[in-house]
């Protein structure tokens, strides 16, 4: 029996806690729930946001439509041989949790990823990543339910078209696909990526000089609790802007006016920008409106400060890609799905 909520508050549904209705709201606990969702008059007859920690979303407004709360469950492993294991999570489970499992296992690969907001049915989504690894670097495959025509769909690494927090899912798919399962291909051998800087510094800092999986995620979840406000505390959805990537034409006009400036090669011969260190030199870390606010410790954060609407958030991030524009002739792009 499916359980619609009407006109109900997303506050507590979204990690900004920012307060804002939705006509029709419905948790599913299953591919059996999914199915007879889509059989229902409210289904069809309504424009749908499907959700899962709320960790990556603004909302500038009510939702005149359906949510739907992907809330299913279970952790298996799919198969594995002496060097390999194959493990499947289904989109519901909390992402930091499920890397939490991982790690009790002896299974490596996640744990750089630990202390991400959200689950693990987004991950794929957007491509997350932090200290040095992204989801494609360890993604095997996903399964979604097609909402036009309720067919079942498997996607492979290549399938989802992965980039810089993106994927299909986000562009020419976007709004077609509830993922119900991820898969992950994890080692059983200590297979470390400690090539982030802050990492090795955390773990010389807690005097380990040959760690381990749980070693490297606790560095990580250090490094993140000393920038990172947590959501429980203080309404935010994490990097808010990606670092933006330039030409290597721009990258050396800038690094003569800026010797400091931050930034990193890519194969491709461009250049990708430190997105917090550019709002950091037009001093924005701390400005507040309204509310809103920029994080004091993470510039790349953008905070629900005093009780704040989803537009000042909005209009905050408007502000700070001007500025960064005005001094650096850079756009920052916004990371977070704006409702």
């Amino acid at each position: 029996m499916l359980d619609f909520k009407e006109n109900i508050s997303l506050k507590p549904y979204n990690t900004f806690g920012i307060e804002a209705f939705c006509s029709f709201f419905i948790e599913i606990n299953s591919i059996e729930d999914f199915m007879l969702l889509l059989k229902t008059d409210i289904f069809h007859s309504n424009s749908k946001l499907i959700i899962g920690g709320g960790s990556n979303i603004l909302f500038t407004k009510n939702f005149n439509g359906l949510v739907i709360k992907n809330n299913i469950k279970g952790i298996s492993v799919v198969s594995e041989n002496s060097e390999t294991v194959i493990v499947k999570a289904n989109a519901g489970e909390n992402w930091h949790e499920f890397v939490m499992w991982c790690i009790n296992k002896g299974y490596c690969g996640l744990e750089n990823l630990s202390l991400i907001p959200g689950c693990v049915g987004a991950s794929p989504m957007q491509n997350i990543g932090a200290y040095g690894v992204e989801i494609k670097n360890l993604f095997y495959e996903l399964e979604a339910i097609n909402m036009n025509n309720g067919k079942v769909d498997v996607f492979n690494n290549a399938a989802c078209e992965f980039g810089y927090r993106e994927s299909v899912f986000k562009t020419k798919h976007k709004g077609v696909f509830f993922i119900t399962s991820v898969s992950f291909i994890l080692t059983k051998t200590q297979n470390l990526n400690t090539s982030y800087g802050a990492i090795n510094s955390e773990l010389a800092a807690m005097k380990i000089s040959t760690p381990t999986i749980k070693n490297v995620s606790d560095a990580v979840i250090s490094i993140r609790n000393s920038k990172l406000p947590n959501p429980r505390e203080v309404g935010n959805a994490g990097s808010f802007f990606k670092n933006p990537e330039v030409p290597k034409e721009k990258h050396e006009e800038l690094k003569l006016m800026f010797e400091n400036l931050v930034s990193y090669s890519l194969p491709s011969g461009n250049y990708k920008l430190a997105a917090g260190w550019l709002i950091e030199q037009c001093d924005l870390k701390g400005y507040e409106k309204n509310g809103a606010a920029i994080h004091t410790k993470q510039a790349l954060v953008l905070i629900n400060k005093n009780n704040c609407s989803g537009l000042d958030v909005f209009e905050l991030s408007n502000y700070v890609i001007q500025k960064v524009f005005d001094k650096f002739g850079v756009s920052l792009e916004r990371e977070v799905n704006i409702i």
